[in-house]
């Protein structure tokens, strides 16, 4: 009963969706006498590639739809994201995820949410690690993210290419092999985008470790952990980071590192967060550096 009311709700969710779409928006013409304001079952079906009586049949909850056939519907209907993934768990049937785009953009709200947290470091990344947005603590404790240019400001990259970022990390060597594992793992399904594909080529052909550690296939998730850095400014801190999706764009992750209450970390990131607060170069000499080992 259940398999055959899900399909009962595809074929009227089909329907409905059909009945709202202009005829011109799916590229055709506006005919007179048009008894429907949407489009027909038969300029469905021809703009699907398949039969006239398969697509009624659909409507009619008599059949089950292949993966290829929703897909087809889910173009020729032109569903959102929300809708195509109501059209497949109605089918019963796995909904492969659309490839990111080339350049993922970072909503305001999302950049509000990092700017309120004054005293946890921030920022957020895609799946290729691109860095995409950080608030003032992000920037204090890893680097001036806007000072790299957007083409190369992939935090893999960064690992490699920015001596101060090998020597921030005391265990660059995990930190950057695990980094190379979550990008593998968060990349399957589409492991020929292009995007990917050409900072792995860039990466593989200027750094031999690189190469050595993406042909062993190792994957990790993105979800939680604890580091030691050593800050230039604040010195040594062991701080936890935890990863969360944001939900208005699954795409995109949130790193935020936080510090064990009472211990001299969370007073080094206060300290961090004091000296954020007006320009530094982050090179100089300050007695912050000086007190601490």
């Amino acid at each position: 009963m259940a398999r055959e009311s899900r399909r009962n709700d595809l074929g009227e969710f089909l329907k409905t969706r059909r009945a709202e779409l202009p005829p011109a928006t799916a590229g055709l013409p506006h005919s007179l006498g048009r008894r429907v304001p949407g489009l027909r079952r038969e300029e469905v079906a021809v703009l699907a590639a398949i039969s006239t009586d398969y697509y009624r049949r659909l409507e009619q909850g008599r059949i089950e739809a292949s993966p290829s056939v929703l897909a087809s519907l889910a173009r020729v209907l032109r569903l959102d994201d929300d809708q195509r993934t109501y059209l497949y768990e109605l089918a019963g049937t796995y909904c492969p995820p659309r490839p990111p785009s080339a350049r993922l953009r970072v909503q305001c709200q999302l950049q509000r949410v990092l700017d309120d947290m004054a005293h946890t470091p921030a920022w957020a990344f895609g799946p290729r690690t691109e860095v995409l947005a950080w608030n003032a603590m992000g920037a204090a404790l890893v680097t001036d993210f806007a000072k790299i240019p957007e083409d190369q400001r992939y935090y893999i990259r960064m690992l490699f290419a920015d001596p101060a970022l090998r020597s921030l990390y005391a265990d660059w060597e995990e930190v950057t092999r695990l980094g190379i594992a979550q990008m593998r793992r968060h990349n399957s399904q589409n492991p020929d985008d292009p995007q990917l594909k050409a900072l792995v080529t860039e990466l593989s052909a200027c750094y031999p470790q690189f190469r050595r550690w993406w042909a062993d296939h190792d994957v990790a998730t993105r979800d939680a952990g604890r580091k030691h850095l050593r800050h230039p400014v604040v010195g040594d801190l062991l701080l936890d980071w935890n990863v969360m999706s944001w939900a208005a764009d699954p795409d995109q992750g949130i790193i935020m590192w936080t510090a064990e209450p009472g211990s001299p970390s969370e007073d080094a990131l206060r300290l961090l967060a004091s000296w954020a607060a007006v320009p530094h170069r982050i090179d100089a000499k300050t007695p912050a550096t000086q007190d601490r080992p």
